[in-house]
């Protein structure tokens, strides 16, 4: 499976041992399923943790290539504008689109899950992806 992972998702699997993200993470990397990001989703996440989690630019600077080690870094091609409330969440999109995702994992109810799916993409929480690998 191709997976996209959202920022929220990235946040909630690095930063809790015990989450369903973090479990799900571990799984998918044991399953060596193809995960993607792109340079804006990471620093977004960067973002979060130095604002949210009070990371220094050092502790990033050792997160980021954790995360490379699992995801692999694209370059959207596509500008995509489907989100118009918070255009920011388009970059998930965007990475989703030209990684051909088949699954975006994400806790964004607002703005994400409520579209389902997008050009053939599901868009679905980390706990029902945990269940569909675990069927």
């Amino acid at each position: 499976m191709r997976i996209t992972l959202d920022t929220n998702f990235l946040i909630s699997a690095t930063q809790w041992d015990y989450s369903v993200a973090n479990k799900l993470l571990v799984k998918l990397i044991e399953r060596n399923d193809p995960l993607f990001v792109s340079k804006e989703i990471i620093d977004e996440f960067s973002g979060i943790l130095m604002r949210d989690f009070d990371y220094s630019y050092l502790e990033i600077q050792e997160i980021i290539p954790f995360v490379m080690m699992f995801a692999k870094l694209v370059q959207p091609i596509e500008k995509i504008e489907v989100i118009k409330e918070d255009s920011d969440d388009n970059k998930i999109l965007e990475c989703a689109v030209v990684s051909n995702s088949e699954f975006i994992i994400t806790y964004d109810l607002r703005h994400l899950l409520i579209l389902k799916e997008f050009r053939g993409i599901k868009i679905i929480k980390p706990e029902e992806l945990f269940g569909i690998i675990n069927s």
